[in-house]
């Protein structure tokens, strides 16, 4: 058996180090792009439970989203959907035979689009914050509400002031 000891050069000992550092790394960025770490406000470990909203079409004119209800998410009081248009995408509620709520789908926190639902509230799919049908923030991290719409009903079609 030797003694003997082998001397490491100052390069083989920065090339080790960079390699491990390079290697903690992407251990450290392939957990974080999981996307189920259960923090409190992801929506994986937020109570979970959420529903993709179904997406409906809208076309936009003078200043006005038209969606025609029958046949879509939208033609039974409680449908929502998340309504798509060349002038913004949109939180759509059914509350009545005749009645809408229409909000904006950008979540206030940090410009993501929510697409989700749990229940009576839509849920942010990048940080979890969660908004009533209204728009008002129930849960963040967000902290101003979705801006809402004006809508009006006639001969099965939503219109949408923009």
């Amino acid at each position: 058996m030797s003694d003997t000891h082998t001397l490491v050069t100052r390069r083989q000992f920065c090339a080790g180090a960079c390699q491990m550092a390079s290697c903690a790394t992407l251990a450290t960025l392939a957990s974080a792009c999981s996307g189920d770490d259960g923090s409190p406000t992801s929506p994986s470990g937020g109570g979970g439970g959420t529903s993709p909203l179904p997406v409906v079409s809208g076309q936009f004119t003078n200043s006005r989203v038209q969606v025609a209800t029958s046949g879509s998410a939208l033609a039974n009081v409680d449908g929502t959907a998340l309504v798509e248009s060349v002038a913004g995408v949109f939180l759509v509620a059914r509350t009545s035979t005749s009645t809408f709520v229409a909000i904006d789908a950008t979540c206030t926190h940090e410009g993501c689009r929510v697409s989700s639902v749990s229940g009576a509230t839509y849920v942010c799919p990048c940080h979890g914050s969660r908004y009533n049908r209204n728009g008002q923030v129930v849960q963040g991290p967000a902290r101003a509400s979705l801006r809402q719409y004006t809508t009006t009903f006639a001969n099965d079609v939503l219109t949408i002031a923009v």
